[in-house]
């Protein structure tokens, strides 16, 4: 069982770490090859991965206005219809593909993809493993990252993430009714492809810090926490001459991105973030990115990037704000400095919250909510308490000391060990 393939889907938070434990996989020997929007070639070649393409390019997708409407309403269930009508559009192209791109795989590890894939690694015979960035197993110890916040408890915690997996599976399951038209097989169930999943006891590996979130007691055994699976700037990147030269002529500045969190009026982001900057009296490295911030007239104590290494980047920062997703809320914490998240939808205010409640950052600002004046009480805030900063720095220090990827490729490994015995 050498040669892997991993199911990527989402946006770049989303399929970064899945290239970073494909890294691990094939710096141990494994042929790793990673199915993907076609706007991540780059990145997944660029780490030794082989690419291939699942047919769509996230990022045209999510930057028209339609779609920018809808992630700036907050509301998750608009997003998963929005999907659910954007995998009409690209499934029959989608599903016609697959087969072949899985063709040859001793192994299949995917999260949310799932859904794409699991008929089709049935019908193939393929061994899979689920691996998540965010809690997805049913647990009665919390609610679904989906609906932070709600006051239950117990079985309608369990009950949480039983919805919440049935909502991802009607906005996506068009492709795997696409494959099976395909194949040539009946009608897909109705609940999805969990209770097989449960049924045949397939494996999860969790990409994210037990000190951040710890295990729940009561997941299946073969459901573990590995640790965050970082990808880092490749070898041989150097940063920008500009942004040294900013970085080494003053205090450590602010950090204010919203990764691929798309705004209508990016105008008013960046004037929100300069503004907030001004009266908190800090310097700033604005990111455009995505989530298309845009300023005009900068001042000398603000510097504009459009896509550097979180890991180079954030340990170099006074504090980080973020829109709070799971990737950019890793790469927040291992830096050990406070993290003001600004959730615009899904999980994100779940990472806010434990990002509050774990003492390394402010309370976090809804993205609807959000004013210079809030954002500039929440900098002051994280730039100037002690007791914030120095638990940031031991959580770092711990999330450092963590091998996510290497736990996770122990844990494949053991896995193949076992069905191929």
């Amino acid at each position: 069982m050498k040669n892997i393939s991993i199911v990527a889907s989402g946006t770049r938070g989303d399929v970064q770490p899945y290239i970073g434990l494909g890294k691990g996989l094939k710096d141990v020997g494994y042929n790793v090859r990673v199915l993907a929007s076609e706007n991540f070639e780059t990145l997944i070649t660029e780490a030794g991965l082989e690419f291939r393409s699942t047919g769509e390019n996230i990022e045209d997708i999510i930057q028209n206005d339609e779609w920018r409407k809808v992630t700036e309403s907050g509301n998750f269930l608009k997003v998963l219809a929005k999907m659910q009508s954007e995998m009409k559009n690209h499934a029959d192209s989608i599903a016609g593909k697959l087969p072949a791109q899985l063709e040859g795989t001793d192994l299949i590890i995917t999260g949310t993809g799932i859904m794409s894939v699991h008929t089709i690694a049935t019908m193939m015979n393929i061994p899979m493993i689920q691996a998540y960035v965010f809690p997805f197993t049913p647990t009665r110890e919390f609610a679904s990252p989906l609906v932070p916040g709600l006051p239950i408890g117990g079985a309608l915690n369990a009950l949480s993430f039983n919805i919440t997996r049935q909502m991802f599976w009607q906005s996506s399951k068009q492709v795997d009714v696409s494959n099976r038209r395909v194949l040539g097989l009946g009608k897909a169930p109705f609940w999805g492809p969990f209770p097989s999943l449960e049924r045949d006891s397939v494996p999860a590996m969790y990409g994210y810090s037990r000190h951040v979130l710890p295990r729940p007691s009561d997941w299946p055994e073969n459901h573990i926490v590995t640790g965050y699976w970082f990808l880092d700037e490749p070898d041989g990147w150097t940063p920008p001459a500009d942004l040294v030269d900013f970085l080494n002529a003053g205090t450590p500045p602010v950090y204010i991105g919203f990764g691929s969190m798309g705004s209508r009026n990016p105008e008013e982001a960046g004037r929100i973030a300069l503004e907030a900057l001004a009266l908190s009296g800090q310097r700033g490295v604005l990111a455009s990115g995505w989530g298309g911030l845009k300023t005009a007239d900068l001042p000398d104590t603000v510097h504009v990037i459009s896509s550097i290494p979180h890991s180079w980047l954030f340990p170099r920062m006074a504090a980080v704000v973020h829109h709070g997703g799971a990737g950019t809320t890793a790469a927040g914490l291992r830096a050990g400095v406070p993290s003001i998240i600004i959730p615009f939808m899904a999980d994100q205010p779940f990472w806010g919250q434990r990002v509050m409640n774990l003492g390394v950052g402010p309370s976090p600002i809804p993205r609807k909510k959000l004013t210079a004046q809030k954002l500039a009480e929440a900098i002051r805030e994280a730039v100037s308490d002690a007791t914030m900063r120095q638990q940031a720095s031991a959580l770092g220090q711990r999330i450092r000391d963590e091998d996510g990827i290497g736990q996770a490729v122990a844990f494949v490994e053991s896995y193949q060990q076992r069905v191929t015995a």
